[in-house]
């Protein structure tokens, strides 16, 4: 079957064959979990608990009244030992709930399954979504309900489900398609429903041949089609899943909105299905844990707030010669200074390997490969000398701001320049720039 795809791209090695096989394991909740209130985009949670409060699994222990934020739940039932700041992956420490866990996993009162999931109305879907805390499982966590409510004025006809899982190495979407698919197509039909949209397209890539001819078998009584992807980096990013399977861009700036479509991460609709069907909220994820320096790399659901460290130790332990953590994948993933961090709802991911030895950065020789893999179609190193130099205006005016920080460009540049650092760091003095404005 003909394989689709966008423009440009790389073809890093995969080292997806030390897990794809392994079935999804629950890791055992331990005990205790530290929770942070802001694990997604937009404004944290405010805590609705206190110290010394009894909460049961699944009971929402943070809320804010901001649009663009996610209700945050416990994933075990105990006592609450603190709330203070404490280690998070995404970098500075933010407060967190830290929950003493009984070991009954008694589950909150209010949660109840609904009989008809299906026959539900949009704004109810919306509703259970943001109650549930649901956000993009993909690595993003763009709160889910916000994408489930688009602007009146830009109608959504289709809905893409990403099964891509074009990062080398992480495997646990592989694993929710192949053990639960029913529960995915589901989930994407209610995300049909919610926003009106008149067909889903679930783009998968061919390295996942068993996946495709499982849901082929499963999509018979929805407006579902399969279309196989080409294996390539970054297939999965949202603007080029849909220049690969509609033909559309979206523009500068632009959203997926623009071009009436909504993307949707696998794992992220089987949370919906779980919240609408069976009342659960988000408390636990599917992640791989995984590379050369993980003893037994394998493919878990893991309760938020666990440590990485508790899902290291399950997994056999680090290697001696393990000296760099990440969480998420290779490509952009983030490092990590210690292992004593939660798993937060963005983890999809926990890697360990052996560095390798230092790249010398040299200057540019323009071989412009940097240009000829980028997916969006920038210029990496103009851009990267404007966010050295200031020259913000420019940079903003060439694009940088739709830099999806992929790797593309540092992953195929010979002279070793850390592009991916230099355009990030130009993006962060945009936006200050832009907030200090607006303050």
């Amino acid at each position: 079957m003909k394989t689709k795809t966008f423009p440009h791209g790389i073809h890093p090695q995969e080292f997806k064959e030390t897990t794809s096989n392994k079935s999804l394991q629950p890791l055992p909740a331990p005990e205790k979990v530290i929770i942070p209130l802001h694990q997604h985009f937009g404004s944290p949670a405010e805590p609705l608990v206190k110290k010394g409060d009894e909460v049961f699994m699944g009971q929402k222990i943070g809320e804010s009244n901001s649009f663009f934020s996610a209700c945050v739940h416990s994933s075990v039932s105990g006592k609450v030992m603190k709330i203070e700041n404490y280690n998070h992956p995404l970098g500075n420490p933010v407060p967190a709930v830290t929950i003493s866990n009984d070991g009954k996993d008694r589950v909150f009162p209010d949660i109840k399954e609904q009989k008809d999931p299906l026959s539900l109305n949009p704004e109810k879907i919306r509703q259970i979504v943001k109650d549930a805390g649901i956000v993009g499982l993909g690595g993003a966590a763009f709160p889910t309900a916000v994408k489930l409510s688009p602007p009146k004025d830009k109608p959504i006809d289709t809905i893409i489900i990403n099964g891509c899982e074009c990062e080398p190495v992480l495997t646990a979407d592989h694993r929710l398609m192949l053990e639960y698919p029913d529960d995915i197509i589901k989930g994407a039909e209610l995300v049909r429903i919610a926003t009106g949209a008149k067909k889903i397209i679930l783009g998968i890539e061919n390295n996942k041949q068993d996946v495709y001819n499982l849901l082929q078998k499963k999509i018979y009584t929805f407006p579902l089609e399969i279309s196989l992807l080409k294996t390539k980096y970054p297939q999965g990013a949202e603007k080029n899943l849909i220049s690969a399977l509609l033909k559309r861009a979206v523009p500068r700036g632009g959203l997926p909105f623009d071009v009436g479509v909504v993307v949707q991460n696998v794992g992220t609709v089987k949370a919906i299905w779980d919240a609408v069907a069976e009342g659960k909220p988000l408390y636990e994820r599917a992640l791989t844990v995984s590379g050369a320096g993980i003893t037994s790399p394998k493919n878990l659901i893991v309760r938020i707030g666990s440590l990485f460290q508790n899902a290291i130790d399950y997994c056999g332990g680090l290697q001696d010669s393990a000296n760099i953590l990440v969480m998420g994948g290779p490509m952009m993933g983030l490092a990590q200074g210690t292992s004593d961090v939660p798993v937060i709802k963005g983890t999809s991911g926990i890697l360990a390997w052996a560095e390798p030895e230092h790249i010398t950065e040299h200057n540019c020789i323009s071989c412009g490969r940097c240009v000829t893999h980028c997916p969006m179609g920038l210029v990496p190193t103009q851009l990267m000398k404007y966010s050295k130099l200031d020259y913000l205006s420019e940079a903003e005016s060439r694009g940088i701001m739709d830099c999806v920080e992929c790797g593309s460009c540092q992953y195929s540049c010979p002279a070793g320049i850390p592009l991916v650092h230099w355009l990030r760091v130009g993006k962060h003095k945009i936006t200050d720039l832009k907030r200090k404005k607006s303050a």
